[in-house]
């Protein structure tokens, strides 16, 4: 248990409310709601008081979270960037966690938007061929289109706003950090209980990717009539939207606890290459953008060229992959 669960566990033993071991300890009953729930740390004095209340010692109060705590070199003796290192406070840990959970379901809406873009050029242009509901093949590229962009910009506004709100916070992503005392262990637990919510959104997400393809496959062996292959595609996009919608939501958040532990992708030898990385896949899906671009617009064929996403995405994993092997070689 960390401190806050102790204070909380050792407050019930007794029988008291937050207001009667506020007015023990000489502190507003928002101060004790606030250790109690790991939103920030109280002082030595108030710990030692704590420890004479509830009959324990201080070793028990502080024990798991000191047990987290490496020894730090006196100030002589520890090497210069360890000196400057960033420190990340209670509240700041605190913030940080909010705002992602916070974006995580816009980030992941605007990338599902951007998935299910074409879909609504791709039905419409079945129906065309088709001659069904007087829908010209003008009527399918105009309203196709149109939805496709004004879905792009959505989901691009999207993207801008939320990392404008988190620019403050991109230190995590590229610098080492040294968290203050209390943090590490109110995240850790956080991590852990967010643990079976990851593992259920990315296997129903795996599930989805699996079985998005049997509409379309089924489709295209029963009938050879272009409005239902389309409206499977439709179907399709819809299913993989989905999937990636819930891989992004938790994805987000459990990065959120990395970023804090330095876990994961968020390791300090990680951290050095993620600028590297950062920007080969930015100029990568502009190289895909203009691809799809440039094969839409010449050739007007909006209903195949979809499928350079789902093709981009499969070959940037093994990008990634590779980028990071030549940047270890090179360590």
């Amino acid at each position: 248990m960390i401190l806050a669960d102790k204070i909380r566990e050792e407050r019930k033993k007794n029988g008291w409310s937050q207001e009667e071991l506020a007015e023990k300890l000489g502190v507003s009953r928002q101060a004790v709601s606030k250790w109690e729930s790991a939103q920030s740390v109280p002082d030595l004095n108030r710990i030692l008081k704590m420890a004479e209340l509830f009959g324990v010692t201080t070793d028990y109060l502080l024990k798991d979270e000191l047990g987290q705590m490496a020894s730090p070199l006196p100030m002589d003796e520890a090497p210069e960037e360890s000196r400057n290192i960033r420190k990340v406070s209670m509240e700041e840990a605190v913030d940080f966690l909010k705002l992602q959970e916070k974006q995580a379901p816009l980030i992941a809406f605007g990338v599902s938007l951007c998935i299910l873009s074409p879909s609504i050029l791709i039905v419409l242009s079945g129906l065309a061929d088709d001659k069904l509901f007087g829908i010209t093949d003008k009527v399918a590229g105009g309203i196709g289109i149109t939805v496709l962009l004004l879905m792009i910009t959505v989901g691009v506004f999207i993207f801008i706003k939320c990392a404008n709100e988190s620019q403050k916070y991109d230190y995590l992503n590229t610098e080492a950090i040294e968290t203050e005392y209390g943090v590490s262990g109110m995240v850790r637990e956080k991590k852990n209980a967010f643990t079976g919510k990851f593992n259920l959104f990315v296997s129903i997400g795996v599930v989805l990717c699996i079985l998005s393809c049997l509409p379309l496959i089924i489709s295209g062996l029963l009938t050879d009539k272009t409005y239902i292959i389309t409206l499977m595609v439709g179907l399709l996009l819809v299913m993989i939207a989905i999937a990636v919608n819930m891989f992004v939501r938790v994805g987000i958040v459990k990065g959120s606890y990395e970023k804090l532990l330095q876990e994961g992708d968020y390791t300090i030898g990680k951290k050095k290459s993620s600028v590297v990385i950062g920007r080969i896949s930015g100029a990568y899906w502009c190289v895909v953008v203009a691809v799809y671009l440039a094969w839409s617009l010449t050739g007007m064929k909006w209903e195949v060229t979809w499928v350079v996403w789902p093709v981009a995405g499969v070959l940037y994993g093994a990008f990634i992959s590779i980028v990071k092997l030549v940047l270890k070689a090179e360590e």
